[in-house]
């Protein structure tokens, strides 16, 4: 490709990214800012939102359009993630466990004909997908999962509990990381899926959490549940090698979700401190606070630069380890030391649930949590740097 396609194609892109971000924007202030503090007393997870997102095209953003969606790539992706997420991040982490995990999961490593039964349904919004790897006992120690999957003829049988699942209650298909092999063994596990409804697989206690309230955090239960081995996501054994892949696609939606919920946190605390004033003038005309108005930005402004180019990277076919934990771990730190200094700006009204502050402050620990630990961010980029 020459230099002059390539900028016509990068501007086609740029246009198409402002219109998402116009688009997601517009629909976020009708569809969910009224909502916001409703659904996040409540816990309440609001799914025919999610049946609307697809309509718009967001549930389906990464999946090929002969599969019914909208065949865009990540930086188009994050741009729809960043714009949801600035308004409640709770959406925003909902949709990205729903398009990065299962969804791509599927789209990554399923056969034709799992492809073409649950790509569509998904990528409309008809179904929400769930994904789940995490245990009670396991954390980031995934490899030695107990959730066991034997096989029985041409099923299996499945019996054992995942935790923190999001969109798990009301999530319509799972895709589930079982041990089928020895713990710790890195080809012992396999990915299966899962439809709600399915005999022997329930939902169990919905966590209440500090944050992130209006996303369902559930856990998964599995009591002899018989599944056809036609469900088998890949080759037996190598369920954990796939959720490796799928985790450096996934950590960049995390990493978009922590720009947006700093971005939002921000902007909240830029407009206020416009307004308040005190000893005869606004508070961001007092240097402190204008220093702290200019570490949020420059932090957003890096976090955001490092998010696209993990997208584009993902973009263009190449290894995106490295980029996915670096963008996911300044992302996610980010979104907390900004939040934090979006309360403190606020000062009082940040303590209270009238103003924006206090959410977004609840809600970005998850950042640093969700599909890998800061920590575990940090050992994966070490690992990577320090490679002879």
């Amino acid at each position: 490709m020459n230099s002059v396609n390539h900028d016509i194609i990068e501007s086609q892109r740029e246009q198409t990214c402002n219109m998402i971000r116009e688009t997601v924007s517009d629909f976020a202030a009708i569809h969910i800012r009224p909502y916001i503090r409703t659904w996040d007393e409540a816990q309440h997870f609001p799914k025919t939102l999610f049946h609307s997102m697809g309509e718009l095209g967001l549930m389906g953003m990464i999946v090929p359009e002969e599969y019914g969606g909208s065949g865009l790539g990540y930086k188009e992706y994050v741009t729809a993630i960043i714009a949801l997420s600035k308004t409640d991040p709770s959406i925003g982490l909902s949709i990205a466990a729903h398009n990065s995990l299962c969804t791509n999961h599927i789209l990554m490593f399923g056969n034709e004909s799992q492809k073409r039964t649950y790509l569509p349904k998904l990528a409309s919004g008809q179904h929400v997908g769930a994904w789940g790897l995490t245990e009670p006992n396991t954390g980031s120690d995934a490899g030695n999962m107990q959730t066991v999957a034997v096989r029985d003829g041409d099923d299996w049988i499945i019996n054992g509990t995942k935790n923190f699942i999001t969109n798990g209650k009301t999530g319509d298909v799972a895709v589930i990381i079982t041990r089928t092999g020895e713990p710790g063994d890195k080809h012992g596990a396999t990915a299966f899926i899962i439809e709600q409804g399915t005999a022997g697989f329930a939902s169990g206690r919905k966590e209440d959490k500090l944050g992130m309230r209006a996303s369902e955090t559930v856990e998964l239960i599995f009591q002899d549940c018989r599944i056809s081995d036609s469900q088998r996501l890949g080759e037996i054994g190598d369920g954990f090698v796939q959720s490796l892949k799928v985790l450096d696609g996934g950590r960049i939606s995390i990493a978009a979700l922590g720009v947006g919920t700093a971005l939002g946190a921000y902007e909240a605390a830029l407009a206020y401190s416009k307004e308040r004033r005190q000893f005869g003038k606004r508070i961001c005309d007092f240097q402190a606070i204008a220093f702290k108005l200019a570490d949020m930005y420059t932090d957003v402004q890096a976090s955001t630069l490092l998010t696209f180019h993990a997208a584009a990277l993902k973009d263009a076919g190449q290894k995106v380890s490295l980029a996915s934990s670096v963008a996911k771990y300044h992302a996610s730190e980010t979104a907390v030391r900004v939040a934090n200094e979006a309360v403190q700006i606020f000062g009082g009204y940040g303590f209270v649930k009238d103003y924006p502050a206090e959410k977004f402050y609840r809600d970005s620990k998850l950042c640093t949590i969700g599909e890998g630990t800061s920590e575990i961010q940090k050992l994966v980029i070490s690992k990577e740097i320090l490679k002879e």
